[in-house]
């Protein structure tokens, strides 16, 4: 029998695991990659020597002890590399000192929360034994079980699921006694205060548990990685080959057009970006109603878009690694009014920065219209307003660490249009879920499209989901699908 052929679109996380488990089970594999690096949203870039990460706050599945380990494992991304484990998931800060600090050790947490607010002792042990429950199960791990598997893994955790899926970080900031504790609480899972406790929970849990962790050198690197598995695989990624349309025969996918040169296959996959991939490359024509209120709902304002990051000469080891700092005043910047700002200090890595130097990031929300307009309108003005936002940025900075501005030697603004133009993400977005459909995250919203064979999408627009975690499993299941219709077993292999 001729070996079947798989043609895959984006050299994402999505698209090189789909492409390392069609190697291992005997495909023949290539992707086309219209950037001229691998990782897609996981990435970084250098500036004058220091390095900016672009995507990993925390790594699912980093320790050994945890089912996703193997995955990343199969995938030759965690091989001879060292993890980073921190003492804390985030620090809140008031402009008069008060200050939270979410301790990774859950009985480190609970002793600083009493000192600062004895009188909230009772809710304090409430969310501390919350977090104590999903020190047992990890909910990452899930994502590469049967459902059956699931079910046994998740059934003693049943409860604590339904309790804290009903209330969202600012329902349950309500009930702390202490003034402090009520402003700080909904910011301690960076600016995403509707999200339901148990993600936060979970979070706290696997920092505890350190299987949450941080890869050292970064996404890029952590990407290159499993590009480089996917190669010695027998995998082949071309690099600047942008696919501008699907090939469709009889509601078939047979292939790929990629700068003008047609390629055929027996499957196509896409970790693309899903707008692109649905209405681009396919013209729209298998798209129904569901997938087009999907698209039609984009949000015009999106968190942590507006990312500013500054090169420092300065010795930061002491510094919080991750500060929500609460502004003496409120400012505006662009079009957003700030009561504080979320600080990233990269004083855990030092592949980042030469000796004794660091980078600070501050990630905003943004309008993706606004930054486009600028530039569609004049490339100075974009230019211009990006240097506005950074210095109004270094202003804040400076009231915080005194003296930081002097120190600046690198400063970098990447806005909607930088994530679009470097990823291909529409609008610089990333999925959201899927309006008045909870459980979307289980069914995936586009992992086929209706009316169209041959055919998979893998990542976060075929999941509505995010995540490195939710990238891999998308490219695993995808695979995974096409050994069973070809009555094939599904085989794994450890580098």
């Amino acid at each position: 029998m001729a070996q079947r052929s798989i043609i895959i679109i984006g050299a994402g996380i999505a698209g090189l695991a789909a492409g390392c488990y069609a190697q291992m089970n005997g495909y023949s594999t290539e992707i086309h990659e219209a950037h001229d690096k691998p990782g897609g949203l996981c990435t970084g870039w250098k500036r004058k020597g220091y390095t900016i990460d672009g995507c990993i706050h925390h790594l699912a599945g980093a320790s050994p002890g945890v089912e996703f380990y193997r995955l990343w494992e199969e995938l030759g991304a965690v091989q001879g590399r060292e993890m980073v484990f921190r003492d804390t998931l985030t620090q809140v800060e008031s402009a008069d000192g008060q200050v939270l600090t979410i301790y990774t050790d859950i009985d480190r947490l609970e002793r600083h929360m009493k000192q600062l607010s004895p009188a909230d002792a009772k809710v304090i042990e409430e969310y501390t034994n919350g977090a104590r429950q999903f020190t047992r199960i990890d909910l990452f791990s899930l994502m590469t079980m049967t459902p059956l598997q699931t079910a046994l893994k998740a059934g003693p955790a049943v409860g604590a699921f339904m309790k804290w899926s009903r209330v969202t970080l600012g329902q349950f900031a309500e009930r702390f006694r202490d003034p402090f504790l009520r402003r700080a609480f909904p910011t301690v899972q960076y600016d995403f205060a509707d999200i339901p406790m148990f993600l936060h929970l979970n979070f706290l849990a696997g920092c505890h548990n350190k299987t949450l962790g941080w890869p050292k050198g970064g996404a890029l690197s952590f990407a290159r990685s499993i590009a480089d598995r996917y190669e010695r695989l027998g995998g082949r990624i071309h690099y600047r080959s942008r696919v501008s349309r699907i090939l469709v025969e009889s509601d078939r996918a047979v292939g790929v057009i990629a700068d003008g040169t047609e390629h055929k296959a027996d499957v196509v996959i896409s970790a693309a970006d899903g707008h692109s991939t649905i209405f681009d490359m396919l013209g729209g024509k298998f798209a129904d109603e569901r997938i087009r209120r999907y698209y039609d709902a984009a949000p015009r304002h999106i968190e942590m878009a507006l990312q500013v990051s500054f090169g420092v000469n300065r010795d930061m080891a002491e510094e919080p690694q991750a500060l929500t700092w609460f502004l003496p005043e409120p400012v505006t910047i662009v079009d957003r009014d700030l009561d504080r700002i979320d600080v990233e200090v990269y004083n855990f890595d030092d592949t980042l920065a030469p000796e004794g130097k660091t980078v600070v990031k501050v990630m905003l929300s943004a309008c993706y219209d606004y930054w486009k307009g600028l530039l569609d309108a004049d490339r100075a003005k974009y230019d211009d307003e990006k240097q506005r936002v950074a210095a109004a940025v270094l202003k804040l900075l400076e009231q915080r660490f005194p003296g930081i501005s002097a120190q600046v030697e690198m400063t970098d603004v990447a806005t909607p249009v930088t994530t679009e133009r470097f990823t291909g993400n529409w609008r610089g977005l990333q999925a959201w879920g899927v309006p008045g459909e909870p459980f979307a995250m289980f069914k995936g919203l586009t992992r086929t499209l209706p009316g169209l064979r041959n055919m998979y999408m893998v990542g976060q627009w075929a999941e509505a989901a995010i995540g490195l975690p939710t990238a891999v499993v998308s490219g695993r299941r995808a695979v995974q699908t096409i050994c069973r219709l070809d009555r094939k077993r599904f085989r794994t292999a450890v580098d």
